[in-house]
């Protein structure tokens, strides 16, 4: 898939590749969240979910309050951990929320790139002009149920 790495050049060099076809009833935000049924955004749009109680902002702060709701709390580590939960928000360069990834058992990294597919890859492989950069993680212990 050349568009992808067209749209982000990173990829190529830290290794990526497609887990999943195109699906427009959730967006990267959703499948960070671990939900593959509704379309996660701040809007008031009746199709877009957003939690009860979190300000409907495209800021850091905002989405950070939505991983709250979840069990999530900011962290400044990033490494894969036996029993734990990673999100990592990604900001352009003028703050606003862009993109949101979740970290996989096997350490690497996945996102749902807008209304198509879903990639595995590094952390760093979705950086640049698209997304921006990694401006938040978050990490939640994992309920051993």
């Amino acid at each position: 898939m050349s568009w992808v790495e067209a749209r982000f050049p990173r990829l190529a060099a830290s290794g990526w590749q497609v887990t999943s076809a195109a699906a427009r009833a959730y967006n990267c935000i959703a499948w960070a969240a671990g939900v593959t049924d509704r379309w996660w955004w701040p809007s008031p749009h009746p199709h877009a979910y957003w939690p009860e109680g979190v300000p409907l902002a495209e800021s850091l702060e905002a989405f950070t309050q939505a991983f709250r709701s979840l069990g999530y709390a900011p962290t400044d580590d990033a490494r894969l951990e036996v029993g734990a939960d990673r999100v990592a928000i990604y900001v352009g360069s003028d703050g606003v929320v862009t993109h949101a990834a979740r970290q996989l058992q096997n350490g690497k990294w996945t996102s749902k790139l807008g209304r198509d597919v879903d990639i595995e890859h590094a952390l760093d492989g979705l950086d640049g002009s698209e997304y921006g950069r990694v401006a938040c993680v978050l990490r939640r212990v994992r309920s051993r149920t």
